[in-house]
C-alpha cells in the first residue's frame, strides 16, 4: 500500500494521533456513551457523525454518556435515552443557554433546567483532591470525522469537529500542500462556503474554528463570512512566521499532540478563552467578542507558570513582544493564573499579584481586561482616586485579601512606601508592563524598598539604616518581577534578561526568557508592516536677512533655530497641512482603504505646532467643505493667539472622549503633541504624518501605532517631513528581531567616576560621612544645607567652567549609574552608597555655567523668502535579518564646554540656503532655456509631429522619447539641469508637462513652482592644499579641480595628459578622477559618457577601467571621447528634512 497523500489521508493521520485507533474504518468503529480512550492516544475519543444532531449542535451518544457517569439520577428526569418531548424541552433550553451565555460559560457553570441543575464539564482536579480527579476523568473528549452541519439537503460536512460530553467545541478545515492546496485555501472555504446562519457557526457555539494544512495553522472565533478574520496560531521559525521543521512528523501537529490534549483544551477553557464585552463609554453600548489566546501567548504564559512553579519567588523574566501582538491579554491572563501557583510546600506562591503600568491609557485597558478574564472579580482591587486615598486603598486592598492590585507606576513607589511595616515581608509578583520606561534605577530601587522586609531596632542606627538602604536597593529574593516590552533598552536588559555564559572574552550577554518579535508578527499578518510604505518629503526654503548689519551669531545653535523657524513658520505649517488633508482625502479616502473607515494621525514637535496645525487643519478642511474634522490632543493649558487654549477647549469636548470620537465621523485626523505615540491601540489608524524628529525606541513606538490589525485594513502609510530612510531603519533594526545585550555594565566604570569625582576636591571625605550620617539619622534640614553650601561655594570658585562641566556631568553620571547597578550587583559598598546620597543632594544646588546664547537675535534678522516640499518615491524599508544587539548603559560623563563656532549672519544664511534651498539659483534662464531652447527642438522632432496627427496619448508617448533625446545634449553645457531631471522625479514631471503644454498648443499642466537652482560649490580650499602636497598624485588632483572650475567638464583625456606633465601614468590620472569622487574628499559626483558613436551614451566606472586596462594604440584616441561629467554630490547639493 503507498503513502495516502491526500486531504483524507491527512484527516485519518490527525484522527489517529488523537485517538489512539489505527484502524478507523475497517473494521468499522462503533461510538457510544460507554467509549473510552484508547492507548496510544492523546485522550480523545472517536466519535460518530451520525449522533450528531444539527439543530441542537449536540452530539446525543456523547451527551449521555457524560450525564450517565456523572449525573446518572437526571439520565431519566431529562428522558436522554428517548426522543421525547422532555427531552425535546431540555434540549431547547441548552441551545438557548449557549446562544445566550456561549458554549465556555455553560461548560464552566453548567445549566439548570426547572428544578433540575446539570453540570456538563468538570474542571482540572488540584493536586490530591481524587474526587475531583475522579470526576475529570469522566469528561468526554470526542473528536469527529465528516461532521455533517448543515440543516438542508446538501449535508455539508467539516473535516473535523471536536466536542467536550457533547457539546461542540472546535471544527477544523484541512489542506494539504502535497495536493496543492494550503492553509489559504482553508480560511477561504470558512469564509466562502461556512453559512454563518448555521447553528454550528453562530457566535460563541464553538470556541474555535481552526484552517491547518501541514505547515501551518490559523484560527477564527466567528465566523461571519468574507468578515471572518482568521489569526496565525504558528510557533514562529528563526524569529519569523511559521514553523520549524520537526523531525518526529508535520510542522503542524504540535496543535493536536500538544495543543489540543484534553488536559491542554481544559487549561484553555479554564484560563484563556472568554466572551468578553466591549462598552461605547459615549452611547453604553455593548460589543461582544469571544477571545482565544495565539499561541506565542498560550505559550509564554505556561512557560511563566511552569517555572515559577519550579523555583518559586525571586526571579526575573523579560518578555519581548511585538506591538500590537496582545500584551495586555497575555498580563491579563498571567496575573490570574499566578494567584493559584503553589510551592512545594502546597503554600501559595504569592501573596499578591501587582501589576504595574506605564500610561493611563494602559492602566484601564489592562483593568478591563484582568477583571473580565477572571472567575472571581472579588480578587482583583485597582489603586485609582489621589494623595491619600490611594494609600489608603491600597492599605484595604492588601488586608482584604484582594490578590490582584492594579496600579500605575507614577503612583505605585509612593503608595508602597506608605504601606505599613505589616505587609512588607509578603511575598510579590509584580508584572511590569512596558517595562523600558517604567524601570529606571530609581524606580527599581523605590519599588524594592516598599517592598523589602523592615529589620529591627538596631543600636548602631546610622550603619544599620545605610545597611537597609543598600540592601534594598537589591531586586528582592522575596518577589518575581515579569517585565513585558517590545523594545528592551539596555537596562531592561541587564535588570531583568537572562544572563548567558560568558564568551570567550569574559562578556556576559543577557538576552529575553521569551520573544514573539515584530519580524514574525509582520510576517504572519498579525501586525502590519509600517515600513513598507514610508515616504520622506524634503523641504526647500530660502531664508533672506532683513538688517542692514552684519553680526556674527553661534553657528550650530542658528541653524537649529533657522530650521524650527522654518518648519513652524505659517507658510510652512499651512503648506504642510494642505498636503496631509489633500492626500488623506485624495490616496486615502478616494481609495476606499479600510472600507471608508480609515484615520489618520499627526505627529508633531510639540504643543505649539500641534495648535499651529490644529488651526491649518480646521480653516483648510472649510476651505475644501471637506466632511471631516481634526481632533489636537496634548496635555496642560498653551498661549496661544490672544488667550491660552487646551485641547477640551479646541475640540469642544472633554479629554477623556478622543479615543472614542476618533472612531467617529467627522473626526477623522488626531493631531497629537507627545500623546497617544504610546500605548494607544486603534486599529482604524491608517495613516500618519510625522513632522518631528524621531529616533530610536521612540521612532518605533510612534510608527507602531499604525501596526494594529483590522479585517479591512491591508496596508497603511507614513509620510515623513523630518526624518529619513537611513534613520528609521536603524531605529527599527533593533526590534525587529530578539534584541540582546552585547555585555553587562562594568562596576568598575564606578570606582573610576568616583576618583574623578575625588580629585576635583569640591567636598571632603569628612562632608561624605557626615551628609550621610545626618541624612540616615533623620536630621533635620538645617543641618544638611550648610554643609552642601559649602560644596558649591568650592565648585563655583576654584572650578573654571570646563571642570564644573565636568564635575556636575561626572556627578550626574555617578548617580544615575549606581542607582541602576545598585539593584543588580551582588555585593554593596558603603562608599558608593554615602557618596550617592551626598551628590544627589549636591547635584540640584550646583548652577551650571552660565552660557551666553550666541544665537541671540537671529530670528529678528532674518525672515523667509520662500518655502517648498518635494514629495520622495515611497519605500519599503529593508531591516537586517539579525538579532538586534544594544551596548550596555554608558557610564561616561563629565568633559568640557563646548566652544562656539562664530560665523556672519550672511555667511550662515548663505550655508543655510545652500543646504536647503532651491533647485536653481537663476531659475529665470533654465525656464527661458525650456521655452526658447529645448521645447522647438522636442517640436521638430519628425515622429512626435506625426504623432501629434493621431490621439493625444501617442503624441505623448512620442513627446517623451524627443524629449529624452534633446535633453541628454545637455551633459554638454547644462550639467546639472540634466542631473535633476534624470534624478528627481518631480523635475522630471515639471518639465516634461510643461514641454509637452509648450509643444503640443495644450496650456501646460504643470501647478508646480518653477524650479530655481545654484551652481556646482567651489572647492578652492581644497585645490589649494592638493597643490601644496609634495605628493604628484595629489597635485593632479589639484590641476584637475581647476580645470573643472574654469571649465564645467573635463575629459578622461585631459586627465590623462595632466598626468603626463607630473610624470604620472595613466592609472594615476583615473585613479585621480575617482578620488575626487569620494564625498568624503571632495563632495563631488562624476559619471562618464562616451561620445565615440553616434549618440551619447553614459558609462560605467567598471567599463572605464577595464577599457583603461587593455593597452592598445588606440587607447589614447577613445580616452579622448570619453567625457567626465560633475555634478555636486546629492548629500552636499540638495539635503532635505532631517537638519
Amino acid at each position: 500500500m503507498t503513502t495516502d497523500t491526500s486531504e483524507k489521508g491527512l484527516e485519518g493521520l490527525i484522527v489517529r494521533s488523537m485517538t489512539g485507533r489505527i484502524a478507523l474504518l475497517s473494521p468499522p468503529h462503533v461510538a457510544s456513551e460507554t467509549s473510552t480512550p484508547v492507548a496510544g492516544g492523546t485522550g480523545w475519543i472517536l466519535g460518530d457523525p451520525k449522533h450528531y444532531d444539527r439543530g441542537a449542535c449536540v452530539d446525543l451518544v456523547q451527551l449521555r454518556g457524560f450525564v450517565l457517569a456523572t449525573q446518572p439520577e437526571l439520565v431519566e428526569k431529562l428522558s436522554l435515552e428517548t426522543d421525547t418531548p422532555t427531552r425535546r424541552q431540555f434540549l431547547a433550553r441548552l441551545e438557548k443557554e449557549v446562544g445566550k451565555r456561549g458554549v465556555i460559560d455553560v461548560l464552566r457553570k453548567g445549566i439548570d433546567h426547572g428544578p433540575l441543575h446539570l453540570d456538563l464539564f468538570y474542571g482540572t482536579p488540584s493536586p490530591g483532591n481524587d474526587k475531583a480527579a475522579e470526576r475529570f476523568a469522566c469528561n468526554r473528549f470526542s473528536v469527529t470525522r465528516q461532521l455533517a452541519y448543515s440543516r438542508d439537503e446538501t449535508r455539508r460536512a467539516l473535516d473535523l469537529g471536536l466536542f467536550i460530553n457533547g457539546l461542540p467545541i472546535a471544527t477544523f478545515e484541512l489542506k494539504n500542500s502535497l495536493t496543492k492546496q494550503t492553509v489559504e485555501d482553508a480560511v477561504e472555504q470558512y469564509r466562502r462556503d461556512r453559512d454563518p446562519r448555521e447553528p454550528l457557526f453562530a457566535f460563541g457555539r464553538c470556541v474555535v474554528h481552526f484552517a491547518v494544512d501541514d505547515s501551518e495553522v490559523r484560527f477564527c472565533t466567528e465566523i461571519k463570512g468574507k468578515g471572518s478574520w482568521f489569526l496565525p496560531f504558528n510557533k514562529g521559525y528563526n524569529d519569523g512566521a511559521g514553523n520549524p521543521p520537526n523531525p518526529n512528523g508535520l510542522k503542524t501537529s504540535y496543535l493536536w499532540e500538544e495543543v489540543l490534549t484534553p488536559r491542554g483544551l481544559t487549561d484553555i477553557l479554564e484560563n484563556y478563552a472568554q466572551i468578553v464585552e466591549e462598552t461605547d463609554r459615549r452611547s453604553g453600548k455593548k460589543k461582544q467578542k469571544q477571545v482565544f489566546p495565539r499561541f506565542h501567548q498560550l505559550d509564554v504564559v505556561r512557560k511563566l507558570l511552569a517555572n515559577v512553579s519550579k523555583v518559586g519567588a525571586g526571579r526575573r523574566y523579560l518578555v519581548q513582544h511585538s506591538a500590537g501582538s496582545g500584551k495586555s491579554n497575555s498580563i491579563a491572563w498571567l496575573a490570574n493564573q499566578l494567584i493559584a501557583v503553589k510551592q512545594s510546600d502546597g503554600k501559595d506562591a504569592f501573596d499578591s499579584i501587582i501589576v504595574v503600568t506605564d500610561r493611563r491609557i494602559l492602566d484601564e485597558q489592562i483593568q478591563a481586561n484582568i477583571k473580565q478574564f477572571a472567575q472571581v472579580s472579588a480578587v482583583i482591587g485597582a489603586v485609582t482616586g489621589s494623595g491619600t486615598s490611594k494609600t489608603q486603598q491600597l492599605s484595604k486592598f492588601l488586608e482584604s485579601g484582594k490578590k490582584i492590585i492594579i496600579s500605575t507606576v507614577q503612583t505605585f513607589p509612593f503608595l508602597l512606601k506608605e504601606i505599613g511595616d505589616a505587609h512588607r515581608g509578603r511575598r510579590f509578583a509584580i508584572i511590569i508592563d512596558e517595562a523600558h520606561s517604567s524601570q529606571g534605577g530609581k524606580t527599581a530601587s523605590a519599588m524594592s524598598e516598599a517592598l523589602a522586609e523592615v529589620a529591627d531596632d538596631p543600636e548602631d542606627v546610622v550603619n544599620d539604616e545605610l545597611q537597609r538602604r543598600m540592601d534594598a536597593r537589591k531586586m528582592l529574593t522575596n518577589a518575581s518581577y515579569f517585565a513585558f516590552t517590545a523594545t528592551p533598552k539596555n537596562k531592561t536588559l541587564e535588570i531583568f534578561g537572562d544572563a548567558l555564559p560568558p564568551d570567550a572574552e569574559g562578556k556576559v550577554q543577557h538576552r529575553p526568557f521569551h520573544s514573539y518579535t515584530m519580524k514574525q508578527a509582520v510576517q504572519e499578518g498579525f501586525i502590519l508592516d509600517v515600513l513598507k510604505s514610508y515616504t520622506p518629503v524634503n523641504s526647500y526654503y530660502k531664508l533672506v536677512k532683513t538688517i542692514d548689519g552684519d553680526p556674527e551669531f553661534d553657528v550650530k545653535k542658528a541653524r537649529k533655530k533657522l530650521r524650527r523657524y522654518v518648519e513652524s513658520h505659517d507658510t510652512a505649517i499651512r503648506l504642510k497641512a494642505e498636503i496631509m488633508v489633500d492626500h488623506f482625502h485624495e490616496q486615502v479616502v478616494a481609495l476606499g482603504k479600510m472600507k471608508g473607515q480609515a484615520r489618520a494621525m499627526v505627529v508633531t514637535n510639540g504643543i505649539e505646532r500641534a495648535v499651529q496645525y490644529y488651526a491649518a487643519f480646521t480653516d483648510y478642511l472649510a476651505e475644501r467643505k471637506s466632511p471631516y474634522r481634526a481632533i489636537v490632543a496634548f496635555s496642560g493649558e498653551h498661549d496661544f493667539g490672544e488667550g491660552k487654549v487646551t485641547e477640551s477647549s479646541l475640540n469642544g469636548f472633554p479629554s477623556s472622549e478622543i479615543p472614542d470620537r476618533i472612531q467617529e465621523d467627522p473626526y477623522r485626523f488626531l493631531i497629537c503633541a507627545d500623546k497617544f505615540q504610546t500605548g494607544y491601540d486603534e486599529p482604524l489608524l491608517h495613516t500618519m504624518y510625522v513632522d518631528k524628529g524621531l529616533s530610536g525606541i521612540k521612532a518605533v513606538q510612534t510608527l507602531s501605532r499604525l501596526n494594529r490589525g483590522h479585517p479591512d485594513k491591508h496596508d497603511v502609510f507614513v509620510l515623513d517631513f523630518q526624518n529619513d530612510v537611513e534613520g528609521i531603519t536603524k531605529a527599527f533594526a533593533d526590534y525587529y528581531r530578539t534584541t540582546v545585550l552585547s555585555e553587562e555594565t562594568d562596576p568598575n566604570k564606578l570606582h573610576d567616576l568616583k576618583a574623578a569625582l575625588d580629585g576635583w576636591q569640591v567636598y571632603s571625605p569628612e562632608q561624605v560621612e557626615e551628609i550621610s550620617a545626618l541624612f540616615l539619622g533623620g536630621a533635620q534640614r538645617d543641618k544638611l544645607d550648610p554643609i552642601l553650601d559649602a560644596c558649591v561655594s568650592v565648585y563655583l570658585e576654584r572650578l573654571d567652567e570646563d571642570g564644573q562641566v565636568d564635575f556636575k556631568g561626572k556627578a550626574k553620571a555617578f548617580t544615575r549609574t549606581y542607582d541602576f547597578l545598585a539593584s543588580i550587583l551582588p555585593y554593596s559598598n558603603p562608599g558608593w552608597e554615602k557618596l550617592s546620597i551626598l551628590l544627589n543632594f549636591l547635584i540640584p544646588k550646583l548652577p551650571a555655567p552660565k552660557e551666553e546664547d550666541l544665537s541671540k537675535g537671529i530670528l529678528e534678522s532674518i525672515d523667509m523668502d520662500s518655502y517648498r516640499v518635494e514629495k520622495q518615491a515611497l519605500q519599503k524599508l529593508q531591516l537586517p535579518d539579525d538579532e538586534g544587539v544594544v551596548e550596555p548603559v554608558p557610564v561616561a560623563g563629565g568633559g568640557r564646554k563646548a566652544e562656539a563656532e562664530l560665523d556672519r549672519l550672511s555667511n550662515i544664511l548663505k550655508s543655510f540656503n545652500e543646504q536647503f534651498g532651491t533647485l536653481f539659483e537663476d531659475a529665470d534662464r533654465v525656464a527661458r532655456r525650456f521655452r526658447e531652447d529645448i521645447a522647438p527642438k522636442v517640436a521638430a522632432d519628425p515622429a512626435y509631429q506625426n504623432a501629434k496627427r493621431n490621439t493625444p496619448q501617442t503624441a505623448r508617448i512620442e513627446h517623451d522619447k524627443a524629449l529624452s533625446k534633446v535633453m541628454l545634449e545637455l551633459l554638454k553645457d547644462d550639467t546639472e539641469v540634466y542631473k535633476q531631471f534624470v534624478q528627481n522625479a518631480s523635475f522630471k514631471r515639471f518639465v516634461t508637462d510643461m514641454v509637452f503644454g509648450l509643444t503640443s498648443g495644450s496650456a501646460t499642466s504643470t501647478t508646480g513652482k518653477q524650479p530655481s537652482s545654484r551652481p556646482p560649490s567651489r572647492h578652492q580650499a581644497l585645490e589649494e592644499r592638493l597643490a601644496q602636497s609634495s605628493d604628484a598624485r595629489e597635485r593632479l588632483g589639484a590641476v584637475l579641480l581647476g580645470q573643472l572650475e574654469r571649465n564645467r567638464r573635463i575629459t578622461l583625456g585631459d586627465a590623462i595628459r595632466a598626468a603626463e606633465k607630473l610624470s604620472l601614468g595613466d592609472d594615476d590620472a583615473l585613479a585621480a578622477v575617482e578620488r575626487l569622487a569620494r564625498p568624503q574628499t571632495a563632495s563631488l559626483q562624476r559619471f562618464y559618457v562616451d561620445r565615440s558613436g553616434s549618440q551619447a551614451r553614459i558609462v560605467s566606472a567598471d567599463e572605464v577601467r577595464e577599457r583603461s586596462a587593455k593597452a592598445t594604440d588606440s587607447r589614447r584616441e577613445w580616452a579622448s571621447v570619453v567625457e567626465v561629467v560633475w555634478a555636486v554630490n546629492e548629500g552636499d547639493a540638495i539635503a532635505g528634512g532631517a537638519a
